[in-house]
């Protein structure tokens, strides 16, 4: 009986004993941290692997995940700078970099990271206006970084990043919105379309001005040209007067004839040629015209004979130089 009394102790006793150490023995997951507690209070923490600890006396407090996790931030309405009310959400990621501070120094950890997002971004949005909050989403996801980051730093947290997802303005002002787009587009194209006209306008004027002053040059180039003309015309006029008052003073009679003729003919060519002449009617004298016409042929004769250095006979007999 002594025996089977003993036997059933030991049993027992091996029973419990293998209890408590399948109760000390723990196993922390990779990515995870446990926090030990012994008779309430703060002792150590446990990280991944396996781990033994004093059964009854300690015990696991906080299970605490030390990767890094999402939080959702459900849309809020927040008013503007310039009393404008939209509606914004989020998303914060965080990591748990201490897990004794994640676990003892605030009470719900995600609950806490929650509200003071929220809270800030009323914040940060309500101090900027519409524009501003529409285009400068940057801006905004920095300065909530660094406030919340800031106060959960004694957390034991880690915020690593903070996204604005959303930001949604009232229906009537995302219609104002619109068509304050549209005017701005409108104007934009009137002024490009303006600027065009002007630019044309320009063009024009300036290819006018250069036609005016190619003009203008080419009216001085030819008034020049006649003048030269004009010039050399009356040279050569001067010097045929001046060999023909040679030749009348030298006593040549056919010189007299030859000038005559001369402006005979053009006076005869500046009548036929006027515009309201319909009849012409020649003088009674027409034979004096063939007159001077055969002083011209003598004086080209006497020119050749000279020319030629001896003396020709001049054929037939002489016309009158004018009768």
């Amino acid at each position: 009986m002594e025996f089977l009394g003993f036997a059933g102790f030991a049993g027992a006793f091996l029973l419990f004993a293998l209890a408590m150490v399948f109760m000390g023995v723990k196993v922390v997951p990779q990515g995870m941290q446990y926090t030990v507690e012994r008779f309430g209070r703060y002792t150590s923490t446990l990280k991944p692997g396996l781990h033994l600890i004093v059964p009854v006396v300690d015990r696991i407090g906080a299970q605490l995940n030390m990767m890094e996790q999402v939080l959702d931030v459900p849309s809020q309405e927040v008013i503007t700078k310039d009393n404008a009310m939209v509606k914004a959400d989020g998303v914060v990621f965080y990591q748990i970099l201490d897990a004794a501070a994640a676990a003892y120094e605030v009470n719900d950890l995600h609950r806490a990271i929650l509200n003071l997002t929220m809270t800030n971004v009323r914040t940060v949005m309500g101090s900027m206006d519409l524009d501003e909050l529409l285009s400068q989403r940057d801006n905004i996801n920095a300065r909530l970084l660094a406030v919340v980051d800031e106060a959960t730093s004694p957390w034991g947290v880690k915020v690593t990043r903070i996204e604005i997802k959303d930001i949604s303005p009232p229906r009537d002002l995302v219609d104002a919105m619109a068509r304050q787009m549209k005017a701005e587009r409108e104007k934009r194209a009137q002024i490009l379309d303006a600027e065009g006209v002007r630019q044309s306008q320009i063009l024009v004027a300036e290819g006018e001005k250069q036609s005016a002053i190619l003009e203008a040059e080419g009216r001085r180039e030819a008034a020049f040209r006649d003048a030269e003309a004009r010039e050399r015309e009356a040279e050569a006029e001067a010097k045929a007067t001046t060999m023909v008052s040679e030749a009348i003073a030298s006593g040549d009679l056919q010189a007299i004839n030859y000038f005559v003729a001369q402006k005979y003919v053009e006076a005869l060519k500046d009548i036929a040629s006027a515009g309201n002449q319909k009849v012409l009617f020649m003088p009674m004298e027409a034979t004096g015209i063939l007159g001077s016409l055969a002083g011209v042929a003598e004086l080209g004769k006497e020119a050749f004979a000279k020319t030629g250095g001896g003396n020709t006979d001049s054929g037939g007999g002489s016309v009158p130089s004018s009768r």
